[in-house]
């Protein structure tokens, strides 16, 4: 990492709201009953296949996964992938599970065995992951924190790059998209002054194999043009 990215560390806690609004008591009931049984658990930490319901083919992970259009999707087209879904917002969190079991079945229902979901911050799992133990990751749409006094906030940042690339295979692909314009001259600026990925500029079409979410839709009905970028672990 070259110095030209001049940034303060990205700091030790959680930013932003983590609920949005007060919980209707289906909510409720998915935060106390089903999230509990689709948690990736501690244990798992040191041997993440050991988190899934059989062996995984690889292991896919996505932080901030917003409504959880892009995790579901990614998980149904690839049932044979564990895959790790990372979201603290409360309302994202019961967005996902309300899809996943129907009501007044929170408690009992089937959960899939090969989607397991983080809801603490994903750097903490970056921190604690083996090396070399994940084979794909996504960063959808992430909060831009706009203002330059934030930046040390962007999940994009020099010490989160350098995690992202320790627990990643060599030649895993991280997947990066935004539709806001400072977040997108930031992820440009930040990814060309390192040497732990390689890079390409990115596309201005959601390539094949990216499932559409909500806050793509939303970019695009208020004329922001979303950039789509491919990083590949050296």
């Amino acid at each position: 990492m070259t110095a030209s990215v001049d940034v303060k560390a990205s700091p030790d806690r959680l930013y932003g709201r983590q609920r949005g609004h007060p919980l209707r008591p289906r909510q409720q009931r998915l935060l106390d009953q089903t999230l509990p049984r689709l948690r990736f658990p501690a244990i798992a930490m040191a041997n993440p296949a050991s988190a899934f319901g059989h062996p995984p083919r690889e292991i896919w992970l996505e932080v901030g996964f917003g409504g959880g259009e892009h995790s579901l999707a990614q998980h149904a087209t690839h049932p044979d992938v564990g895959y790790i879904a990372c979201e603290v917002f409360d309302n994202g969190l019961c967005s996902l599970l309300s899809r996943l079991v129907p009501d007044d079945h929170e408690a009992d229902a089937p959960v899939p065995d090969m989607l397991r979901i983080w809801d603490e911050d994903a750097r903490i799992l970056l921190r604690e992951l083996p090396d070399a133990s994940i084979d794909r990751a996504f960063l959808m749409f992430p909060d831009p924190w706009p203002k330059a006094r934030h930046a040390k906030r962007r999940f994009v940042h020099p010490d989160t790059v350098r995690m992202m690339a320790r627990i990643l295979k060599p030649g895993a692909i991280w997947r990066v998209a935004s539709d806001d314009p400072t977040y997108q001259a930031w992820v440009e600026e930040v990814m060309g002054a390192q040497t732990l990925f390689r890079t390409a500029p990115p596309v201005l079409e959601r390539p094949e194999g990216w499932p559409p979410t909500r806050y793509e839709a939303k970019a695009l009905k208020a004329g922001r043009q979303p950039f789509y970028w491919t990083f590949v672990r050296n």
